[in-house]
């Protein structure tokens, strides 16, 4: 699934299939593991807005908003 523009953070996570839960995808945004634009994001309920970038973990997995 794309992730697209009004989705929330958590959303995001679940729908590209990073996590596997609502509660797996808040663990690790507490955790400081998800950067929204370069910046650590700790609102799972954040919507996210076309251009965003996501960045997850030491991997670096990057998703692009559309």
């Amino acid at each position: 699934m794309e992730v697209t523009s009004g989705m929330t953070l958590g959303q995001a996570l679940k729908a590209s299939d990073l996590v596997g839960s609502g509660g797996e995808a808040k663990i690790l945004i507490q955790a400081g593991e998800v950067l929204v634009n370069g910046e650590v994001e700790t609102r799972r309920g954040r919507k996210l807005q076309e251009g965003d970038v996501i960045e997850v973990g030491d991997e670096i997995v990057r998703m692009e908003v559309r």
